[in-house]
């Protein structure tokens, strides 16, 4: 029997501060018919737990992942702290800037960092099956923690599961807002990203995305042209990879 096509959306960073945005950002997917997403959550992006500073994203995290959607771990606090060695750091910062959190940790802090956010999460009653560092900034450090902590893990290219030892080739669709040149590019990347895309459309949305209509415009014309396939999250793309 053959596999439908499958659409996979990422809703990348949310926290306390971008929460308003977020739920307007997931009932906007769902009116346009996508009804299973992925919610990355970034436990303390303060250093504080997300569910001390608004406790209702609990609630709301409840609520969606009754109604399909899946919730991974995004990091711990979403921020690095230290720098890398300068070659790794000079990609960190064309990754994601500030946000390369686990680039410049060795073993331990990586392990304590992922450690620390995982128990955020258990204790606001969400226990994750994945994970996506944030930036896709990953070093080798992390994936040797992920691997005995997760079932899975996502790359920008690749979903990673089994512990590592098997991965699936499922590159995902990104706008960027941190300069000029990606504000400009990206949607006409996605646009032609979607249109060759095979048995998976990985999406990748952020909250800033709403601030630039062209990344909206980009978004919509995805998901038209989406409509016929079937809405998964991570965990069922690891699942059933």
């Amino acid at each position: 029997m053959t596999r439908p096509l499958r659409l996979a959306v990422a809703l990348h960073d949310v926290e306390p501060a971008t929460y308003e945005r977020c739920a307007l950002i997931r009932d906007w997917l769902d009116d346009h018919g996508v009804d299973r997403v992925t919610l990355l959550v970034i436990p303390a992006p303060d250093l504080h737990p997300f569910h001390d500073r608004r406790p209702e994203m609990v609630d709301w995290l409840a609520d969606r992942r009754r109604f399909g959607d899946a919730i991974a771990q995004h990091g711990f606090q979403h921020r690095q702290t230290q720098p890398g060695a300068p070659g790794r750091q000079l990609l960190a910062g064309w990754q994601g800037g500030r946000a390369a959190e686990f680039v410049g940790l060795d073993e331990a802090e990586t392990r304590r960092a992922v450690r620390a956010g995982r128990r955020v999460l258990r204790l606001a009653g969400v226990e994750p099956r994945g994970f996506v560092a944030p930036a896709y900034a990953y070093t080798n450090e992390l994936r040797t923690t992920l691997a005995t902590h997760f079932e899975w893990w996502a790359s920008l290219s690749h979903v990673v599961h089994d512990g590592g030892r098997r991965a699936t080739l499922n590159p995902a669709l990104c706008l960027g807002t941190t300069s000029v040149t990606k504000r400009l590019l990206s949607p006409l990347v996605v646009r032609a990203g979607a249109g060759i895309a095979g048995d998976v459309l990985r999406l990748d949305l952020h909250p800033a995305d709403l601030d630039h209509p062209r990344h909206i415009g980009a978004v919509e014309a995805v998901l038209r042209g989406a409509r016929r396939r079937v809405a998964v999250t991570y965990d069922e793309l690891a699942c059933g990879a």
